[in-house]
């Protein structure tokens, strides 16, 4: 503890009051007539001015946090009327005065610690107060001395930074040059100040952040040099409290959101009394004289039963007001009940007993209440789904002399009941009956194909020419006869069935014969077949023949090659309400024979279609939650059972950010195929080999992915 704090508790200590004087008559007091203050330069001068003349300086004392000057007035009233009076003068902002038996005690409330000089002149009393020189304006106020400087060579901030805790409280996290840097925290007016001692800000960091739009109690951090120190200033709105922290080189100053309870003396989330701190020395007083004295100190409206009675010994030092008012119930056997700024003080059991008495006060007053009907025009909901939560028998909403009755054709709600419970029931009905939130669901479902085909094959035949004398055909020799017709002669142009030219000198004469079916003389018959796109293979012919062109060998080869590749896109969407199923679909009903259990034939059909079925679910950060199912199906091959169906479908439940797309699913597909038809050791020659073989290859590949897009309809119908 540093020495302003020591300073701080010995001078609260030496106005610690002890009340032990005899009661003087009312006739024989001193009495406190009218309070003044000027300010005159940098100076506040009051003035207070009593009934008779004051003998001596009164015993005084001054405390900086909450900064205050007291002064103790023995066998003095106070004549002005009232508790408390509204200065502000300078620093000054308010005089309490504070009456316990026959002596007053006269305070001046004060912005920061002042110094102060008093005078008496007569029936007045003048305090002069001007700045504390000895503290300057940055470091008034409580400091907290969060770490000591080490006393070495200056400081330095590295970065200044601020995120959003899980809680909603905002952090304020400064990296340090080093460990040792000194910071004092404290609270000044609303703000929240941090100086670093004998540290240096560079000029990339002396700028003011507005950080309002995080949510958080801070809404600005103005970070800039004050004297040889850094200061941050953090601007922080509402009830807040805030916790620092330090871990190695970084600095941590979390300001947490407060909520108000009306039922709580002081507002924060920490265990333990958070009161301004006070010192009481009492010798057998009056238990409701203390608590007059904590009233005037908190400027609470503090409500006493006339049953409280007793006195007390209490000495107490630099404790809470908080504290030391529990201190005294509990020491007493009293409890109390606050609401808003005023608290009422009673024993426990006078308590209890009104609270009971006023709820059984209630339940007759409820039986005996005349009943209302009142009527609902519900817009949104439906009301037999209404009527069904207000007469719920494990969660009844209507007293038991209230009921309800529904019209569904105008969609209405009749209820008869007390007007304590119509009010509630209005509020519920208000609440029920909202619009549904309306969740736009896209799906795309892509398929992309890569089909690639290659095949190669060859053709390879023997054909002989038989001689015919005369005309005549020819039934011996080198003929080969396995079902051949006769051709027409043998054109010059090297075409089969064009006229044979005659050869001058020789009765003979030749004709060509070409087999009945093409391939009964092919010796080789590999040729090559379709692809998968069945598109017709090129072929290459060639024949050869012998000089006397009694001997063909023909030659044919096939090749073909296929490169395809494709897209399909398929983009079903629905608009539907909130937690409310939908479905969309589109494509065919293929019919099929079934058997009926008469032994008869019916027609029935399957469903070969695009479909996609949701149902969303808003989430209260503005995200859905989306259980969807998609199928896509189409027809397949033709078996002798009927057709098939390709399918594809995919179901799952996704968390998706609004107007935000995800992959739910995807199937990759891959066919390879390489096929070799050959004759046996013939087709293994290397080069000739080609001419007895053919060779078939394929690779297709297929990949469908399916995305969802959910988007919030919002109440203007437009997506958003």
């Amino acid at each position: 503890m540093n020495i302003l704090n020591r300073l701080m508790r010995i001078a609260g200590l030496a106005g610690c009051l002890a009340l032990a004087v005899p009661t003087v008559a009312h006739s024989q007091l001193n009495s406190l007539e009218s309070i003044a203050a000027a300010q005159q330069g940098g100076r506040v001068v009051f003035r207070a001015t009593f009934k008779e003349p004051l003998k001596q300086v009164p015993g005084n004392f001054s405390i900086a946090q909450p900064a205050r000057i007291a002064f103790d007035l023995p066998d003095t009233m106070n004549g002005t009327g009232h508790n408390s009076e509204t200065i502000n003068a300078g620093e000054v902002r308010t005089a309490t005065f504070v009456q316990v038996g026959n002596r007053m005690r006269l305070v001046l409330n004060l912005s920061n610690p002042m110094s102060y000089e008093t005078e008496v002149d007569g029936r007045t009393m003048s305090v002069t107060l001007s700045s504390n020189v000895g503290v300057s304006a940055g470091n008034r106020g409580q400091v907290q001395r969060f770490a000591t400087d080490d006393g070495g060579s200056s400081h330095g901030i590295k970065d200044i930074d601020f995120r959003r805790g899980p809680a909603g409280e905002g952090r304020i996290v400064v990296e340090l040059a080093d460990a040792s840097t000194g910071i004092d925290i404290r609270q000044q007016g609303p703000n929240l100040v941090v100086d670093f001692v004998r540290s240096q800000l560079p000029e990339s960091l002396r700028r003011r952040l507005n950080v309002s739009d995080f949510g958080t109690p801070v809404q600005n951090i103005n970070a800039f040099p004050q004297g040889g120190n850094v200061r941050l200033l953090i601007e922080p709105k509402g009830l807040w409290e805030h916790n620092a922290y330090q871990t190695d080189r970084q600095f941590v100053v979390e300001v947490k959101p407060v909520n108000y309870d009306p039922n709580r003396l002081t507002q924060g989330t920490r265990g333990g009394y958070k009161g301004e701190k006070l010192s009481l020395n009492f010798q057998n007083i009056d238990v409701r004289s203390v608590l007059n004295v904590i009233a005037d100190f908190t400027d609470l409206n503090i409500i006493t039963s006339d049953t409280v009675q007793g006195n007390l010994t209490l000495r107490l030092k630099d404790v809470p007001w908080d504290q030391a008012l529990d201190i005294i119930l509990q020491t007493r056997g009293l409890d109390m009940r606050k609401n808003g700024n005023v608290i009422w003080i009673a024993p426990r059991d006078e308590l209890a007993t009104k609270e009971k008495l006023e709820l059984e006060a209630k339940q007759q007053i409820s039986d005996l209440e005349p009943l209302r009907t009142e009527t609902f025009q519900l817009n949104y909901t439906k009301a037999d789904t209404l009527i069904k939560v207000l007469t719920d028998e494990k969660q009844k909403m209507l007293s038991k002399r209230g009921s309800a009755v529904v019209d569904s054709r105008t969609n209405q709600i009749f209820v008869q009941d007390i007007a304590a419970r119509l009010d509630e029931i209005r509020r519920i009905v208000a609440a029920a009956d909202v619009p549904v939130r309306q969740v736009m669901i896209e799906a795309r479902i892509v398929e992309a194909t890569d089909n690639f085909g290659r095949t190669l094959g060859a053709r390879l035949g023997i054909n002989t020419i038989n001689p015919i004398l005369g005309g005549g055909l020819a039934t011996g020799g080198n003929s080969i006869d396995t079902g051949w017709q006769t051709a027409q002669p043998f054109n010059p142009q090297g075409n089969l069935g064009g006229p044979i030219p005659a050869i001058p000198g020789s009765p003979i004469t030749t004709t060509i014969t070409q087999p009945t079916n093409p391939n009964d003389l092919m010796s080789v018959n590999l040729p090559a077949t379709r692809t998968t796109t069945n598109a017709q293979p090129g072929s290459f012919a060639l024949s050869l023949f012998n000089a006397g062109m009694t001997r063909f060998l023909n030659l044919e080869l096939n090749a073909l090659e296929s490169d395809g590749k494709g897209k399909i896109i398929s983009s079903p969407r629905v608009v539907t309400a909130n937690q409310t199923e939908a479905a969309i679909e589109q494509g065919t009903e293929i019919p099929y024979q079934q058997a009926t259990s008469s032994g008869a034939t019916a027609v029935a059909f399957r469903k070969a279609v695009l479909s996609l079925k949701v149902k969303p679910q808003i989430t209260p950060d503005g995200n859905v939650i989306v259980e969807v199912q998609v199928h896509k199906d189409s027809p397949g091959t033709v078996t002798q059972a009927g057709v098939a169906i390709d399918t594809k479908n995919v179901t799952t439940a996704v968390l998706i950010e609004n107007g935000g797309t995800v992959v739910i699913g995807g199937i990759y597909t891959q066919n390879e195929l390489n096929q070799i038809n050959k004759i046996p050791l013939l087709g293994d020659v290397p080069g000739l080999g080609f001419f007895f073989r053919n060779t078939y290859k394929q690779d297709n590949k297929t990949e469908l992915l399916v995305f969802i897009t959910p988007r919030i309809v919002d109440d203007r119908l437009n997506i958003r």
